[in-house]
């Protein structure tokens, strides 16, 4: 694609150069013109030389036309070379290669427990199917107080319904993978695929990467976060939210039964593989996240561009 794009530059460059010079113009008529004689005697030549070459081929002139019979080899040679050339610069680039060889450098533990299997992640939740899930879950949230005749207080609710339900309402809400670091990736992805198969939950992303303006905002409520901008992994690509797809639905409140196990399960399973589980939290329980609290990390802004730019640069790949 990029030499087709530079041939294209170049002939546009070359027809405007001559459409503009009309001296540039006479020039290349004339260079041509003196070309015709020449080339019909080259081409003469060139048709007499492929001729030796089909009769040196034959049996009876392998002695004395030997010396010809080298260019077959060299002609051989130049077109097993260019084909070696093409397959190598035009083949389907390996992704789940480039993401392996990665983690192998840098995360040997997900490397070793993946066992050769790099997950690829699943596509993105349909954005209706999430905001139908926040009206179903306010609506069993509401009931649930009603029941309880108490009165929506977010401090007291144990999961606070501006963390999990109103901040995903937002358009700044990234549920794409692209900008997730493998390191997390790959663990999160191993979880989702233990859930699906040994207890048939369907995992979804919520949220992955979220921007430090974005956390800020969200840490103007303390029932929300406590982590300011480039404090929270989320900015590191290596934290996320979820929640899970039942029937051709998304759902994501703790009020449901059946959402609850799954979170349960969902913990134990993420703490399996290396990973730090929102639920475990004493201020603010967080059943839906996950995080990974990387070795010798720095909480910085240049380490945040860096892992996110690892995520980008293996995503692209896919």
């Amino acid at each position: 694609m990029i030499w087709f794009i530079a041939i294209c530059f170049i002939s546009i460059v070359i027809t405007l150069t001559l459409l503009m010079s009309h001296e540039l113009r006479l020039k290349v008529k004339q260079s041509l013109l003196s070309l015709i004689p020449n080339s019909k005697k080259r081409l003469a030549n060139a048709m007499q030389f492929a001729e030796n070459m089909h009769q040196a081929a034959s049996p009876s002139r392998i002695q004395s036309d030997w010396h010809l019979q080298q260019w077959w080899i060299l002609v051989a040679g130049f077109f097993l070379f260019s084909s070696i050339l093409i397959f190598a610069f035009t083949r389907p680039i390996d992704s789940t290669r480039i993401e392996a060889e990665y983690l192998k450098e840098t995360d040997p533990q997900i490397y070793a427990l993946l066992d050769g299997e790099i997950l690829s992640p699943p596509p993105e939740v349909d954005e209706t199917l999430v905001q139908d899930a926040i009206v179903e879950a306010t609506r069993l949230e509401q009931a649930y107080q009603a029941q309880h005749n108490t009165s929506i207080d977010a401090s007291q609710i144990e999961i606070p319904i501006t963390h999990s339900h109103g901040s995903l309402d937002s358009p700044l809400v990234d549920r794409k993978w692209d900008k997730i670091n493998p390191r997390y990736k790959q663990r999160l992805l191993m979880v989702f695929k233990i859930m699906k198969e040994q207890h048939g939950y369907d995992l979804v992303l919520l949220e992955g990467y979220r921007s430090p303006s974005r956390q800020n905002m969200l840490a103007g409520n303390p029932n929300t976060t406590r982590a300011k901008g480039y404090q929270s992994y989320h900015q590191f690509g290596l934290a996320a939210d979820v929640a899970f797809r039942r029937n051709g639905k998304i759902v994501i409140t703790e009020r449901d039964p059946w959402a609850m196990r799954g979170y349960q399960l969902y913990g134990e399973v993420a703490e399996s593989v290396g990973l730090t589980w929102g639920g475990r939290w004493k201020s603010i329980k967080d059943y839906g996240h996950t995080e990974y609290r990387m070795p010798g990390l720095r909480k910085t802004k240049e380490m945040a561009e860096q892992l996110i730019a690892e995520g980008q640069l293996t995503a692209s790949q896919f």
